[in-house]
């Protein structure tokens, strides 16, 4: 995700790390090309055949702008709420945290109350590697021993058994006395609404909008972009190609940016960080406990950019 301290309009004209323009610059260049084209042969006379109605595309365009809005703004919610889950995700593990070691007359380096935060980040690294698809071993092996990356490993909803492992944990401490039965049941809330959480976000994941629906309107604005020369050609001649890679840009990068923003939990540049979003937890949890030595937050790189 990029983040970048806010600029003035005038250096925003000129952003280009973290804008779609990348993403569709080879587009714009055969619309420059198509446009420069059109304007050669209405230049040279006797292609009457290259005019067409502007009106067509005033009514087609308002009508695409409308639909291609529909589109961001689908996306868009598929991103708001990712980011929602993820900061219930902070909310319920630092709850669950408090809840279930703060009643405890534990000291730094209690092993109860590391073994809970432990769990607690593994179970957050693992469901960021599963949303992304990429493999958690590396973080797990810091996380817990061996034995436990093993099992770990061995499942395929690896989150869920994580969630298992804690709600385990727990009841051990409620056998031993650590927990009583109120706060046992305090403890279980937090861990369904973090599998909640899970469902949610695999719900996102694997559901994407309709791909017929994403061709069709990606077609659509290609389709309408190449023909809008020869509808502006005969009013505006000259500032034909201007205008239209403007008005190309405006709906392409309206496309690219819904496209990115369907699976908010990727590595583009307007995705969501997750991977500093799961470090912030396990910095605030081992805080709770009273560690003093916290992982290091991902700081932005030159480009301002947070995976």
């Amino acid at each position: 995700m990029i983040v970048r301290p806010k600029l003035n309009w005038f250096k925003m004209l000129f952003v280009w790390n973290g804008s779609v323009l990348k993403a569709v610059l080879l587009p714009l260049s055969v619309i420059l090309a198509i446009s420069l084209a059109v304007l050669w042969a209405h230049s040279s006379g006797g292609t009457s055949w290259l005019h067409l109605n502007p009106t067509p595309f005033s009514l087609i365009g308002v009508a695409l702008a409308i639909f291609v809005s529909f589109r961001n703004n689908a996306s868009y919610d598929r991103y708001w709420e990712a980011r929602k889950l993820w900061g219930e995700l902070l909310i319920r593990t630092r709850n669950l945290t408090r809840q279930a070691v703060g009643v405890l007359d534990h000291a730094p380096g209690d092993p109860d109350a590391q073994r809970l935060v432990a769990l607690l980040c593994a179970f957050t690294y693992s469901l960021k590697h599963q949303l992304r698809s990429t493999d958690p071993t590396g973080v797990l092996h810091r996380l817990l021993p061996p034995g436990d990356v093993e099992r770990v490993l061995a499942r395929q909803y690896r989150p869920v058994h994580l969630l298992n492992e804690v709600s385990g944990l727990l009841a051990a401490w409620r056998r031993t006395g650590r927990l009583s039965d109120i706060l046992f049941d305090g403890c279980q809330r937090q861990l369904d609404g973090l599998s909640a959480v899970v469902g949610g976000c695999e719900r996102i994941a694997s559901t994407p909008l309709p791909y017929a629906y994403n061709v069709l309107l990606h077609r659509t604005v290609y389709f309408f972009c190449a023909l809008l020369p020869l509808g502006l050609v005969d009013s505006i001649g000259a500032a034909t190609p201007v205008i239209s890679v403007f008005i190309a840009y405006a709906f392409m990068a309206l496309d690219a940016i819904a496209s990115e923003l369907e699976n908010p939990f990727g590595e583009e540049p307007n995705d969501l960080p997750l991977t500093a979003l799961a470090v912030n937890i396990e910095r605030t949890l081992r805080e709770m406990i009273g560690e003093t030595v916290l992982p290091d937050a991902p700081l932005p790189d030159a480009f301002f950019r947070l995976r």
